[in-house]
């Protein structure tokens, strides 16, 4: 028995040995996350406190507004022929992509138009500096517009060129700047447009922009001091919370005087909520939720029309590798710094699985030039794209963690569930799709998102905290952990806060 206890133990401290190096070399010794999302914070969401725009004049007219302009003589909507590069017609008696104008907005009333092939609505250099094409793919003075509304019905509409004259419809196929727009806003006047506005993004670029340079400091400084506070991470720890995920935007590497429109102060938030998380030993997730050009087209990330244009750029890509290493290098001695995400929610097939790869690999490597501690956070990408496409890459790495987020909500397929089938939902499909990028040997799973909220109408309390919990035990099994969107939200299901305060979630 001797020789075979001895190997025994030889074998156990082999097996011990190995185990603590896998730890420490390749996962890096993790506690499992249970956090909350500061939403709507550094990042806007105008959904999340949509006060935030109530005193922007013409606060109707944002960036990334979308107008359909129909004419009130010939009864034909305008439209960017071909989608753009050529003439300006009204000819269509039906609105879709190439009759939609989006707003880049100058002042509260001047604007530019873009159309479906992203070229800007001007005046024609070409000819007599009356018509109106959609070729220039940068705006500037021609590409400027004063848009003027009839005072006694908003949605009647004239267009100001930048000759100083109105747009008029002539015919169906002639479009020119030359009214003097003094008629009565009738029927009968080819300068007059009955406009539908089809809304657009509210995120930071539409609040900082909207409000403008002199004012927007005031507005934001002012959120960024009261929306999340000191008090909001005793709240957090005291409730069975151990980290918070904090979305921040690329403009912050360039506080205090990042380019227009944003403002600066924002980082000195982030500091304030290093500090405070170190104070209530909260740990903190940096999650880059907004790049420049936007990896989404949607206004958490920050983009000015709805256009995702992150991916088209090399140059792009090389100042987000930036921010992260500002990021990274500021934070990396703060005990709190727990891990870093790179970007939130790339949108697939805009952004490709070669642009994404290379990025999180640049990225990657910048954490760890100031970090070999900090978990590096890879979010899967939304659209059509294999769930376990990144573990090629991440498994290589000390330290990964693959992000997805599930919500029973932005589907078809939740619209007529119900409260049952939305919780067997989670415990079926929820599990296997968390089991599919669950692997022991490749990088750990994050559940960066999801919420108590749903489709269901009617639903009472009980049900609301049956389908939390579970949520609460499938995404619990995360081998990295979860975290809730988001800590404060008007919509109170959507709120961490509210839904703990009202009984519905215990931790």
């Amino acid at each position: 028995m001797a020789p075979y206890s001895k190997t025994k133990q030889c074998l156990c401290l082999c097996i011990f040995l190995c185990c603590i190096s896998f730890a420490f070399t390749r996962d890096i010794p993790n506690i499992q996350i249970r956090a909350v999302n500061l939403g709507g914070w550094l990042v806007t969401e105008g959904w999340i406190k949509p006060t935030l725009f109530d005193g922007i004049p013409n606060k109707d007219f944002l960036d990334g507004t979308e107008l359909q302009l129909n004419s009130v003589t010939v009864g034909k909507y305008l439209c960017a022929e071909s989608g753009g590069g050529t003439i300006i017609v009204a000819n269509r008696t039906s609105a879709s992509g190439w009759e939609t104008f989006r707003l880049w907005r100058i002042n509260e009333t001047s604007f530019q138009l873009r159309v479906f092939n992203k070229q800007f609505m001007g005046l024609d250099a070409t000819g007599n500096g009356i018509g109106l094409v959609a070729v220039a793919e940068t705006p500037g003075g021609p590409e400027t517009f004063e848009i003027v509304r009839n005072s006694g019905n908003s949605s009647r509409i004239r267009i100001k060129a930048p000759n100083g004259f109105f747009l008029q419809v002539k015919t169906e196929e002639l479009v020119t700047a030359d009214s003097k727009g003094d008629g009565n806003w009738g029927n009968d006047d080819p300068s007059v447009f009955v406009m539908t506005n089809r809304g657009g993004p509210k995120g930071e670029f539409q609040v900082t922009n909207g409000y403008g340079p002199i004012k927007a400091p005031q507005i934001m400084k002012e959120h960024w001091s009261t929306f999340i506070v000191e008090n909001d991470f005793n709240f957090i720890s005291s409730n069975g919370l151990n980290a918070v995920r904090i979305p921040v935007g690329w403009w912050i590497a360039s506080d205090p005087t990042p380019p227009l429109p944003y403002v600066g102060g924002s980082l000195q938030a982030l500091d304030n909520a290093f500090l405070w998380a170190q104070n209530y030993g909260v740990k903190v997730i940096i999650d880059l939720h907004a790049a420049p050009g936007s990896q989404n087209g949607f206004e958490h990330s920050s983009t000015r029309d709805g256009s995702q244009e992150w991916g088209l750029s090399d140059q792009n890509i090389q100042q987000t590798v930036a921010v992260i290493d500002f990021l990274t290098a500021r934070y990396a001695n703060s005990p709190s710094l727990y891990a870093v995400e790179l970007i939130n929610e790339p949108l697939s097939p805009g952004v490709t699985l070669e642009i994404i790869t290379k990025y999180y690999s640049a990225g990657y490597n910048v954490v760890r030039k100031h970090s070999t501690s900090a978990f590096v956070i890879m979010s899967n990408r939304l659209g059509p794209a294999n769930p376990t496409e990144l573990f090629p890459l991440a498994s290589g790495f000390t330290g990964s963690v693959i992000d997805v987020h599930y919500y029973n909500l932005f589907s078809d397929i939740f619209n007529s569930m119900s409260v049952q089938q939305n919780i067997d939902f989670v415990y079926t499909n929820r599990s296997a799709q968390l089991s599919q990028v669950t692997t022991s040997n490749g990088p750990l799973t994050f559940v960066g998102e999801w919420v108590a909220e749903w489709q269901v109408t009617g639903a009472g309390k009980l049900d609301y905290q049956n389908f939390a919990k579970a949520q609460l035990e499938v995404y619990g099994r995360a081998s990295f952990g979860w975290a809730y969107w988001t800590l404060k939200n008007v919509n109170n299901y959507w709120s961490l806060e509210w839904m703990i305060n009202n009984g519905y979630i215990t931790l």
